[in-house]
């Protein structure tokens, strides 16, 4: 009888795992919509470098809202494939943002804006300085190996002037009235006013990366 109630209880047991639906896949990657996750420009802006996925970073050091994604952004980059390239571009629509977006182009021209990003948004927000004068900007930037000379020299150059020229068609271009915004690959426009976080924007620009490597992966 203990035999024969042993195979009972394993045979129901096997109808009842046999029964049992299966478990639902694991949810799927996020999806936004376009026009209300992120705008499609009408006119693509031609990335610096085509052959990478191009994340344009819009910002002004003067903007306490850039000051606070800058170590979002900066964190969220490193997580990114080589194919991926994280471009700031410092915007300007009056006089007060010009000496900021001349001052951060010197730094780009200079090759100390890596070493030297984070320690002028900190100046500005943190210390309350002002960096309104080609000399403000030589004393902030001789502390990230240049010299004063080599700054004010640059701060007034033809380059960076032709620097600042760029930024400034390339904001029209993205048809930016804020910041920080993002643009993906020169066509996809994110902003915290669509999806109301600075940490959203990432996830839509992740989203919009992702989207833009596996359209390329079909054209090859």
């Amino acid at each position: 009888m203990r035999t024969i109630a042993a195979l009972v209880i394993a045979l129901f047991s096997l109808s009842v795992f046999a029964a049992e639906p299966a478990k639902p896949a694991a949810a799927s990657a996020a999806t936004y919509i376009e026009g209300k996750d992120y705008i499609l420009l009408d006119a693509p802006v031609r990335p610096h470098d085509p052959s990478k996925i191009e994340v344009a970073e819009v910002f002004s050091y003067l903007c306490g809202h850039c000051f606070e994604f800058e170590p979002l952004v900066s964190a969220w980059a490193k997580t990114q494939k080589t194919d991926v390239s994280l471009v700031p571009v410092h915007a300007s629509w009056s006089e007060a943002m010009a000496p900021y977006q001349r001052g951060y182009y010197t730094a780009v021209l200079l090759k100390v804006k890596d070493k030297s990003h984070q320690a002028i948004f900190d100046k500005i927000h943190r210390e309350g300085k002002e960096l309104a004068t080609a000399e403000a900007w030589a004393e902030a930037l001789s502390a990230h190996g240049v010299t004063k000379q080599a700054v004010i020299s640059s701060y007034n150059s033809f380059v960076v002037s032709s620097m600042v020229a760029q930024a400034d068609q390339r904001v029209l271009g993205y048809k930016i009235s804020s910041t920080p915004e993002l643009i993906v690959d020169g066509k996809y426009r994110i902003s915290s006013r669509l999806v109301g976080s600075q940490k959203a924007m990432l996830k839509v620009a992740q989203f919009l990366v992702d989207k833009t490597r596996a359209e390329r992966a079909t054209k090859k």
